[in-house]
């Protein structure tokens, strides 16, 4: 009886944020050891699926960076990164397509189906939803986002589909781009008007001094970036957070994606476990 009445209480102590979240669009960046390990892969498409039928929207966009390095590997093909983004030639962009859109977005989308929700999966280049530019000449196909047009996501949206979205933008010498999947993530999140952003990586959250913040504000960002405590693959993260909350998302979580259920544990408890960013 008493494990009844925990979980309950558990219940009991959700109910307050699906009340709060009811509607809501949440757009999720899924990486990191979370795409990677079976466990964490079902938990993640189980999270998904009881926020959507607790009445919550979640958007969800994927990298697939060690996915897309295997495969180059796999044809003889070296890769080669300036300033953390991928050289991306006309071969190489092929390759990043037949991962991002192919393999894992399908992926994602099958675990999202056979937990009981319906998704669908689609890249930038569908209804022309991403428009980008060349971001540098020395990087090739990699695309810097000009405008993002939201219909067919929230088409999907309201007819009951998760959107799964592959991180791949259309130029307009309508060639196809690869993009840096935090920046989708970020820019879809302001183009939707989503009251969160959340980014799954594999750390605890931001750190500093090895100690977990467990909030702080947009307008903090860039002097922790200067003193070194956002560093690295966390500097895009803490930047495309900042930029969302200034344009009207109301909250961004940097949670530790190797977690099992770390969505439903920082959304639906009293103690979050990640780093949120708030604005000022």
């Amino acid at each position: 009886m008493k494990e009844l009445i925990k979980r309950a209480e558990i219940l009991i102590e959700a109910l307050p944020y699906i009340k709060t979240f009811y509607g809501q669009t949440i757009v999720i960046k899924y990486g990191g050891a979370a795409m990677t390990d079976e466990e964490l892969k079902k938990s993640f498409a189980q999270d998904i699926v009881l926020l959507r039928y607790v009445g919550m929207k979640p958007v969800i966009v994927h990298g697939g960076g060690p996915h897309i390095t295997n495969l180059m590997e796999r044809v003889g093909k070296k890769a080669e990164f300036i300033g953390g983004l991928r050289v991306t030639d006309g071969e190489t962009m092929e390759l990043t397509e037949m991962v991002l859109s192919g393999k894992v977005n399908s992926e994602i989308v099958s675990l999202i189906n056979r937990g009981g929700a319906k998704a669908v999966g689609i890249s930038g280049i569908d209804g022309a939803s991403i428009r980008v530019s060349k971001l540098k000449d020395e990087l090739g196909l990699v695309g810097e986002i000009e405008r993002i047009n939201p219909e067919m996501i929230s088409i999907l949206d309201e007819a009951g589909f998760i959107p799964v979205v592959a991180p791949v933008g259309l130029g307009q010498d309508e060639k196809h781009y690869n993009i840096n999947a935090d920046v989708v993530a970020c820019e879809l999140a302001i183009a939707l008007a989503a009251s969160k952003l959340i980014f799954l990586t594999d750390t605890k959250g931001i750190l500093k001094e090895g100690s977990l913040l467990s909030t702080i504000k947009a307008g903090q960002i860039e002097d922790l970036i200067k003193e070194g405590t956002i560093k690295e693959g966390m500097i895009p993260k803490a930047k495309a957070a900042s930029k969302a909350i200034s344009r009207g998302v109301d909250k961004v979580h940097i949670l530790d994606g190797r977690i099992s259920h770390v969505l439903l544990l920082e959304l639906f408890t009293d103690r979050g476990i990640g780093t949120e960013v708030v604005a000022d």
